[in-house]
């Protein structure tokens, strides 16, 4: 059992995108990471050191977003090229895409019970959509400048999305109504999630900050000064108790939303951290950055006792006051010492939390985790998505390539033509 003195750890790293990974996220099951990059491929990296990974091949231009379907079925990924295209994450990946923007589409994000996409795009609008036959539902058109992520509330029923034009919003998925916005940032809102709870919501920002709010009261419950450069990602510890961040200085944060502090500051990232996730259940998070590397981290908050962890943290910063400790070398942990109540401003301090002086009053037991078990809907609506794949690849010019990690397994490799001629390489 890992003990609470121990930080997060770098597990593995992957290398294989051609350019700046742009979002990453895991399959349920845990055996998968889905990874978008700007060099405009989709990479599948299998846990498990012996598995090859994959890259899809079809969009035209960088890809944005991706993520996972609840059940692990389906990846969605959103392009520069202007669409959404849906993958069956496997040997011959399948996909079919669809054009869902006039501009470019920021982001992509399933519904909890998989059966609906949320896409923003730079044409300012979000959409929504089913993912049985992509088929259009409704759009949501406040935004007066590019709209950098959406995603849907746990239970559904609202809709969270963020802005260059320095606000969040947050929509009535019934009503199609923006039922709040919120202001306070000084820079676009690069990123925005919901809290595992649905209460409240968390906004990255190119003024450096990240912000919490309640949103049944409106409310601003912490601000964050931690990082001395654009925000660009951020990602709730299913158990709501953390936040992690990315950032473009090359950090990343691990905040504690029940004592309102930052616990953990990262390093391993040659250049900008561009994007972060937990795993479904919180034992491990990835993150993706500049440097072209996907770097996945084991966390200790499951398996440490957490007022353990609290008690080491508040003994460290009686023994060392408020100073920062120094940076580690790439890919190791530096651990923040205790910074006293209520701390007033720090302007310009670097690793520092400012906040409104409250902590996050959430419930601390775990909050269930979603159901990844695959429903008889969902099961009927993959069947009809692979049948029609199937029809469409025979068209498509997507392909599939593999491509080995720095470990080698004892399969062999078959080829199998693309219905363009070219070479497919998979491995059986």
């Amino acid at each position: 059992m890992t003990s609470a003195l121990e930080d997060p750890t770098l597990e593995r790293h992957f290398k294989g995108h051609r350019d700046t990974i742009t979002s990453v996220d895991f399959n349920s099951n845990m055996k998968q990471i889905a990874t978008g990059s700007m060099d405009s491929c989709i990479m599948i990296w299998n846990m498990k050191s012996q598995m090859r990974a994959y890259r899809f091949v079809g969009h035209k231009d960088a890809v944005m977003s991706v993520q996972f379907s609840p059940s692990g079925h389906l990846v969605a990924s959103a392009s520069r090229d202007k669409t959404v295209r849906l993958w069956v994450p496997s040997v011959k990946g399948e996909s079919t895409s669809f054009r869902a923007h006039t501009g470019t589409v920021r982001s992509v994000s399933f519904s909890g019970d998989g059966q609906s996409l949320v896409t923003a795009s730079d044409d300012k609008t979000v959409k929504v959509w089913t993912v049985h036959r992509q088929k259009f539902l409704f759009s949501l058109n406040q935004h007066i400048n590019w709209v950098r992520c959406a995603k849907f509330s746990p239970d559904g029923r609202l809709i969270l999305s963020s802005s260059d034009d320095k606000t969040v919003k947050v929509w009535d998925k019934t009503s199609r109504e923006c039922v709040h916005s919120f202001y306070e940032h000084g820079g676009c809102v690069t990123h925005a999630d919901f809290h595992p709870s649905g209460t409240c919501i968390a906004a990255a920002s190119t003024d450096s900050t990240v912000k919490v709010w309640d949103i049944r009261t409106t409310k601003l419950l912490q601000h964050y000064q931690v990082h001395s450069a654009v925000v660009n990602g951020l990602s709730f510890h299913p158990s709501g108790n953390y936040l992690i961040t990315a950032s473009n200085d090359s950090t990343l944060k691990v905040l504690d939303l029940l004592e309102g502090r930052l616990l953990y500051t990262l390093h391993g990232h040659q250049g900008s951290a561009t994007c972060v996730s937990f795993s479904r259940t919180g034992d491990y998070f990835a993150s993706g950055g500049s440097d072209e590397q996907v770097m996945v981290w084991k966390t200790n908050f499951d398996s440490a006792d957490y007022g353990e962890v609290l008690r080491v943290q508040k003994s460290a910063a009686g023994a060392e006051g408020p100073a920062l400790a120094s940076d580690p070398p790439p890919g190791q942990c530096s651990e923040t010492p205790r910074l006293p109540e209520n701390p007033g401003p720090l302007p310009g301090t670097r690793g520092r939390t400012r906040s409104t002086g409250q902590a996050l009053e959430i419930p601390r037991e775990r909050h269930p985790q979603p159901e990844t078990a695959v429903s008889d809907a969902l099961t009927s609506t993959l069947e009809h998505i692979v049948g029609q794949l199937t029809v469409l690849t025979q068209t498509s010019s997507s392909r599939l390539e593999t491509f080995s990690t720095c470990h080698t397994d004892s399969g062999h490799f078959g080829t199998e033509a693309d219905t363009d001629g070219r070479q497919a390489e998979g491995v059986y």
